[in-house]
């Protein structure tokens, strides 16, 4: 009995119409897409300085593991979508759509796409971040637009790591100051064996709670980005 092996092909055919992509070209995209979102959403949105100001908070509190990792994501992720919504439909109304519909050229698209989104990162990078790279690079810009888009990437990530740190740092103030003084209560009562930990807990939580923490500190994380 003879067996007959399969033969597959696949072919690519240039096309300068957008929509006669065909559904092996659209998987191939979207699956590329989807592999490259968590690093697109980490490294050129607000989402870096949001979960790291978050864990700042939690870790202030000495809540350990309250709130789980996985609703810090999800709040950050949502006031993700929040923040960069005009910038996600300014590069919808001005790259995909006249992509899609046939108005302009895929090298176009890509370029108007990526326009709102570097003057996202570029009113958040601080101008020394954005030096570093650049003089490393021995690049000499005479303009915004020269820039390239990876040397503003990593100078946008330093900028946000240094902005998410500063923010930790005044968050972590008023709770080492309730830290300090329980500490010092216990010790000049002479409780030394008693962990200090397990009685400021619950007045750093009070003190969250009086002051609206969380209003407080997403409605600050909304100004910074302004």
């Amino acid at each position: 009995m003879n067996f007959s092996i399969p033969q597959v092909t696949f072919a690519l055919s240039q096309s300068s119409d957008p929509q006669t992509l065909n559904s092996a070209i659209q998987i191939l995209l979207v699956l590329t897409i989807l592999t490259l979102a968590p690093s697109i959403v980490i490294l050129m949105t607000s989402f870096t300085r949001i979960i790291i100001v978050l864990g700042f908070i939690r870790n202030a509190l000495g809540t350990q593991q309250t709130p789980p990792n996985q609703i810090l994501v999800g709040i950050a992720l949502f006031l993700t979508f929040f923040i960069m919504t005009p910038v996600a439909e300014k590069v919808y109304n001005d790259a995909i759509q006249p992509y899609t519909s046939g108005q302009i050229t895929q090298q176009v698209a890509i370029e108007k796409g990526l326009s709102p989104i570097r003057e996202f990162m570029f009113k958040q990078t601080r101008k020394k971040d954005l030096l570093l790279f650049v003089n490393f690079a021995k690049l000499k810009p005479a303009s915004k637009a020269d820039i390239p888009t990876h040397i503003l990437i990593v100078s946008f990530v330093i900028s946000e790591l240094k902005t998410a740190f500063q923010m930790g740092f005044v968050i972590f103030i008023p709770f080492l100051i309730i830290d300090i003084t329980i500490a010092s209560v216990l010790m000049a009562m002479g409780m030394m064996m008693l962990p200090p930990v397990m009685i400021s807990l619950p007045f750093k939580i009070l003190l969250f709670i009086l002051v609206d923490g969380w209003n407080l500190i997403v409605s600050s994380l909304l100004i910074s980005f302004n």
